[in-house]
């Protein structure tokens, strides 16, 4: 039996632009997707901390450096600029791989860049606790 886990997260970006002419997905600096370790395309979720929206898009790549994250398509009517959110990947894993599972956890300053993470959530004590 396979079973869905968290395998990384971007906590509290901030979005820069939401464009509806766009025909859709969510436009991410490629730092936070070094970061996150997240393909073009790769679906992800998004979580609206500020309005409380929940949504299933993928991931395209933005320019570097740049803080970009922008939701595009219908999506844009569910973010707004400046909105903070979390954006969420998961993988299923057999039962075998559970116990190796290290989400990668990035945590993003006010310009949506890579800070450290805060000392109580620390990747190794993210792992799912096995009896």
């Amino acid at each position: 039996m396979r079973r869905d886990f968290l395998r990384a997260k971007i906590h509290g970006a901030t979005v820069t632009d939401a464009n509806l002419a766009y025909t859709g997905s969510l436009t991410l600096d490629r730092d936070l997707m070094d970061a996150a370790d997240l393909a073009p395309f790769e679906r992800i979720e998004v979580y609206n901390l500020t309005g409380g929206e929940r949504f299933a898009t993928y991931v395209i790549e933005g320019r570097r450096g740049g803080g970009d994250v922008c939701v595009n398509g219908a999506a844009a009517h569910l973010a707004r600029r400046g909105d903070r959110i979390i954006i969420a990947a998961y993988a299923q894993l057999e039962e075998a791989e559970i116990p190796l599972l290290r989400p990668r956890l990035v945590f993003v300053d006010a310009e949506n860049r890579p800070r450290p993470a805060p000392v109580e959530v620390e990747a190794d004590t993210m792992a799912p606790s096995r009896p």
